[in-house]
């Protein structure tokens, strides 16, 4: 039987007035196995929801396939002790994944989870294509459309959130989890799955932006990514070499631009390069 995303417990709150009792929401949090062709890849702390997105963006922003279509099936298999994402591929990928085969166990959200190499670790990200212009007003309602469409947010005010818009459609895809990292690959796996057009908008963020974030939305192909927080030094130097526009600290009066804010334009302009 699939665990909900959440559970009511009973606690005690206390204020000036003193204590009462009551219940509140919190998220569950599982292991989450991630196999191949038999073998375990990735063991993390996830949200149980919205587990085949997970799984096919969890492949993707890890190199682990190419495409989608390369993931050959996919079972979702409750255990008694967390859930088994169980994936199988064509051989040749299946040698190919071999070759770096790693057994790990990932806390929360942990975005460099059995990278046992430097190298590996600040893996250079994709360099994305010309992409799109936004206007600041643009960049304004897309991350105000977030906290009305953060459901498990709302009812437990404990999970991260990662949606992509565009100017056309609005938030084409949201999701959450106690992990921001594993919110970010969900998103990727569901505009995979649906073959969302990527190149035409932005990825908007709830989290920090660290330089893993940067390199999974380099692997999404979004030229702008949005965060509510602050990036680190790296998430910079990432972010530039990519060619993606990183704006933060976006709050209700304003955000700040740390690279190529050429795409962010003033006066509220659009224009799209093919």
């Amino acid at each position: 039987m699939a665990k909900p995303p959440a559970i009511s417990t009973e606690r005690y709150v206390w204020r000036e007035n003193g204590f009462s009792e009551g219940s509140r929401s919190i998220p569950e949090e599982t292991a989450v196995a991630l196999t191949y062709n038999g073998g375990t890849y990735a063991v993390m702390m996830a949200t149980p929801q919205d587990l085949e997105d997970f799984a096919v963006g969890f492949s993707l922003d890890e190199g682990v396939v190419r495409s989608h279509s390369e993931i050959e099936s996919l079972e979702v298999l409750p255990l008694d002790d967390g859930i088994e994402l169980r994936m199988w591929l064509s051989q040749t990928n299946a040698d190919r994944l071999s070759e770096r085969r790693r057994h790990i166990a990932g806390p929360t959200g942990c975005g460099l989870c059995g990278i046992d190499s430097i190298v590996e670790a600040l893996r250079p990200a994709t360099i994305v294509g010309i992409g799109r212009n936004f206007s600041p007003a643009q960049i304004m309602i897309a991350m105000q459309s977030l906290p009305p469409l953060q459901k498990l947010n709302i009812e437990t005010r404990a999970v991260h959130a990662a949606a992509f818009w565009s100017p056309e459609k609005g938030v084409v895809a949201l999701r959450e989890d106690v992990g921001r990292h594993n919110a970010l690959d969900k998103l990727a796996g569901a505009l995979a799955r649906s073959a969302a057009e990527t190149a035409s908008g932005m990825v908007l963020l709830t989290s920090r932006v660290s330089v893993e974030m940067v390199q999974k939305t380099s692997s999404i192909g979004a030229s702008v990514m949005v965060s509510v927080s602050a990036p680190t030094a790296l998430a910079v130097k990432m972010a530039e070499k990519a060619n993606i526009t990183l704006a933060a600290i976006a709050r209700d009066d304003g955000f700040e631009v740390f690279t190529h804010p050429h795409r962010i334009l003033p006066g509220g302009a659009i224009h799209v390069v093919a």
